[in-house]
């Protein structure tokens, strides 16, 4: 990809001394122009190197060759910003800022994320005091003129939900601007991960973000298993993929039914809450958690599915299939959902790749990105699934993503079920190698999961990087509302469904 830097494959293990160190003038160059080709910047962030500097390291994807490039830059309290070029380098410079004292100089929108303390001692972007960390540093952008008025909502809102402050900017009913403020969810997690593996590390993985335990837990292992160079076998390679897909299924019906509700659409919206219920009882057939926690383990998965079991779920998943088809088509076929979800939060293809969205919105946008096929990991490197495109990218294309993502999901575990591959479901596990660095990709229901860790010369790991589909897709959000009513607000926001947590972290 360039000749500075390191090229990679999806969880391939290599000698930490070969990722380059160059200047950030070099790194800045080349992150702008990758992008400018039509790379990605799939994850950009900062760690400590125990000295005065700081280490940035930017990971870059080529989706058609499937390779990914690493380099990395030492400054110390600043450096010239990327943003400026790249809006892809956007929330993660605001992160990196945030994080450790290092302002990228000229970014035009210069704010905390999270609104937490500096992980340096003494060091901090925006000069704080440590009495001053809530959520007020910083001025909220403001839109100026005759009868423009805030509307604030947020942190807490009414139901069970996670807190989020959301901030328009309006004229009448008409939406300008929306910023929106998050880090009330904030747990450490990534520090916590330091010195693992540990019997903690797991159940951190799979809390990430509730609702994607296979996902996050999947990125985590196969880049366990490239450290300790286990060969993990292709029946729990199968098992693992339909515990990923049953909670694609789960959380897309899911999402399709609030998507009704929002519209006052009650079949479906009733239907579809059933139905997920279905799919999340088919995972604790699997391994008796319906969100699939303790199922995937190092070296494979903790439960077979014996034949018994595989007749009852393929009865189970036809019944789910036949019922989710009605609720789905029902939705989709009404003129007056139609209505309302067309042209309705729109984010075009352009602005879908100069952000850097990922997963559902990416692709409901017209954009062709899938980690199951850019970067096929586990079972999906021999098994490959459609990728759903749509090109509007409003409300209705990320609706209809969502029904032939369900659709594909159904047909590949009808597949694995048919014809389920031989071997163990789980292979023993060495100790993990010294000094490499590992980045492991997968794609998660709301898109790609992003995990890198370098370990140490006892091999644990030394600092561990997350990105989860959320961190990208938030500014898309704010993006779908401008020139919207702020009525549409709650359809835009389900339609894409964010983590609050799993941006956090």
């Amino acid at each position: 990809m360039n000749l500075h830097s390191l090229s990679l494959r999806n969880s391939q293990s290599c000698s930490y001394k070969d990722v380059p160190v160059v200047s950030i003038e070099e790194l800045k160059g080349t992150i702008v122009s990758c992008v400018q080709e039509g790379k990605r910047l799939l994850a950009f962030f900062a760690q400590s190197t125990g000295e005065k500097e700081m280490q940035l390291y930017a990971v870059l994807g080529n989706d058609k060759l499937g390779t990914l490039s690493l380099l990395s830059a030492k400054v110390e309290n600043s450096y010239p910003s990327i943003t400026d070029q790249c809006a892809q380098a956007h929330w993660f410079e605001r992160e990196i800022a945030e994080n450790w004292g290092i302002s990228p100089k000229n970014h035009p929108w210069l704010k905390p994320i999270r609104f937490i303390p500096s992980y340096r001692e003494g060091q901090d972007a925006w000069n704080r005091s440590k009495e001053n960390i809530l959520p007020c540093v910083g001025d909220y952008y403001q839109v100026q003129g005759e009868e423009i008025h805030e509307v604030a909502v947020g942190p807490v809102h009414a139901g069970v939900i996670e807190p989020g402050h959301f901030r328009f900017q309006c004229h009448g009913e008409w939406v300008y601007h929306l910023e929106i403020s998050l880090g009330y969810q904030h747990r450490g997690i990534e520090k916590e991960l330091k010195g693992g593996p540990t019997k903690r590390t797991l159940p951190y993985m799979e809390t990430m973000a509730g609702d994607t335990s296979i996902g996050h837990s999947h990125a985590y292992l196969q880049m366990l298993e490239s450290l300790a160079n286990c060969q993990v076998s292709q029946r729990a390679q199968a098992l693992r993929g339909i515990a990923l897909e049953l909670e694609r299924l789960a959380n897309h019906t899911g999402d399709l039914g609030a998507l009704a509700n929002d519209v006052g659409f009650l079949p479906t919206a009733n239907y579809c809450g059933r139905i997920r219920g279905d799919f999340l009882n088919m995972s604790a057939l699997l391994c008796g958690s319906r969100f699939g926690r303790n199922f995937l383990k190092p070296g494979g998965v903790a439960f077979d599915l014996e034949d018994s079991r595989i007749k009852e779920f393929q009865t189970k998943l036809e019944n789910a299939k036949k019922d989710v088809t009605v609720a789905a088509e029902l939705l989709l076929d009404s003129p007056s959902v139609l209505a309302r979800f067309e042209d309705t939060g729109v984010v075009s293809k352009e602005t879908a790749r100069e952000l850097g969205l990922v997963g559902v919105a990416a692709r409901a946008s017209g954009l062709s990105q899938d980690i199951r096929k850019d970067y096929p990991f586990g079972i999906f490197s021999s098994f490959s699934i459609p990728v759903a495109i749509y090109k509007k990218g409003d409300v209705f294309a990320r609706a209809y993503v969502r029904w032939i993502e369900i659709q594909n999901s159904i047909a590949f575990i009808q597949s694995m079920l048919i014809s389920m591959p031989k071997g163990k479901t789980q292979m023993p596990l060495s100790s993990l190698a010294p000094d490499k660095i590992v980045v492991s990709l997968t794609e998660g229901w709301r898109g790609e999961i992003c995990h890198v860790a370098k370990t140490d010369e006892k091999g644990q790991f030394s600092w561990y990087k997350v990105c989860d589909p959320s961190f990208h897709n938030w500014m898309g959000l704010s993006m779908a509302l401008r020139n919207q009513q702020i009525s549409d607000f709650p359809l835009c926001n389900k339609s894409f469904n964010l983590s609050y947590c799993g941006h956090d972290l």
